[in-house]
């Protein structure tokens, strides 16, 4: 593992982030009632998504390049360290059950690797080497997308991600919660979302880190409407692998085609319990066969099956 920077380097290089800042009128925080202290870190939430908006044009941008090489069968991956890794990680695991995405079709990998999930992996954030070859493992291609994570935006496995990512032609996107980081300067796609000094001093898991969750849920979510998993706001392409998942299909049949309950049982058994060939077994007035057949010529757009089969 390659060495780190030296200690007066590393404190420099902290004491210029934004994201590292003291706060004097914050020192005294641990005298306060503790009503007051979550009054006080309640107003400090409440600046994330005002500092997100900000950066709203630029997280459009890099949504729709992400849609485009999805749309082609490329995948989606994080990269990050800490709590940067840990948001990838959870929002890549969230797909599957609600977009029913395709295994391995959006990744996340964190520095030091699933055991870095639960507890600190000493040194694996500093190492570019450790990045490289957690992607060469995926067999990264041209088609795929990597989004690096960093509060910071120096974190070198994150950095390193992207480098590797985009010197093999894949999409890339850096974000981070600080100006002019490393990161995104790396990144075809640059996003920094600065949302300042935290309420303990360099604690970015706390607005930093909430940051991070909003986009990663636009960055996720709006990709999948862009892909057609979703009807509006319905998430027709939902995985029924629980019994409460499976009622929620129901439901958003139901919602979908404004159906009698047994008429909806009867569209999801037609339809082997696929809820958007469900819907299209109902609107287009169509057999399970040839809803799957529209779909797939669609490419898994609803609303462009339904008019295929329409007009």
């Amino acid at each position: 593992m390659p060495s780190t920077p030296d200690a007066p380097d590393l404190r420099a290089q902290l004491d210029a982030l934004t994201t590292e800042a003291f706060r004097p009128d914050r020192a005294e925080i641990d005298r306060l009632p503790t009503l007051d202290i979550a009054r006080l870190m309640n107003g400090e939430d409440a600046a994330v998504p005002a500092a997100v908006a900000e950066r709203l044009p630029e997280i459009a941008a890099a949504i729709d390049a992400v849609a485009a090489r999805m749309a082609g069968g490329g995948r989606l991956v994080y990269a990050g360290a800490g709590t940067a890794g840990r948001l990838g990680v959870l929002d890549a695991s969230e797909c599957p059950p609600t977009f029913n995405t395709a295994p391995g079709q959006v990744v996340g990998v964190i520095a030091g690797g699933p055991a870095a999930m639960v507890a600190s992996v000493e040194g694996a954030e500093d190492s570019r080497e450790l990045a490289e070859a957690d992607l060469a493992a995926l067999a990264l291609t041209a088609d795929d997308t990597v989004v690096g994570v960093s509060a910071s935006g120096r974190t070198p496995y994150a950095i390193g991600a992207v480098e590797y990512a985009r010197a093999r032609g894949a999409l890339t996107v850096g974000l981070a919660c600080n100006p002019g980081s490393a990161l995104a300067a790396a990144a075809e796609h640059g996003i920094e979302v600065v949302v300042g000094p935290e309420l303990l001093t360099g604690s970015t898991r706390l607005k930093a880190g909430t940051a991070q969750k909003l986009v990663l849920n636009m960055v996720s979510t709006i990709t999948m409407i862009r892909l057609g998993k979703t009807y509006g706001n319905l998430m027709v392409d939902v995985r029924a692998s629980n019994e409460k998942l499976r009622a929620r299909s129901r439901r958003i049949v139901a919602l979908a085609t404004g159906a009698a309950d047994d008429e909806v049982e009867a569209a999801l058994t037609a339809a082997d319990g696929e809820v958007k060939n469900a819907i299209l077994v109902l609107l287009a007035g169509v057999d399970g066969a040839a809803a799957a057949r529209l779909l797939e010529e669609s490419g898994g757009h609803l609303r462009a099956a339904l008019a295929a089969e329409r007009s």
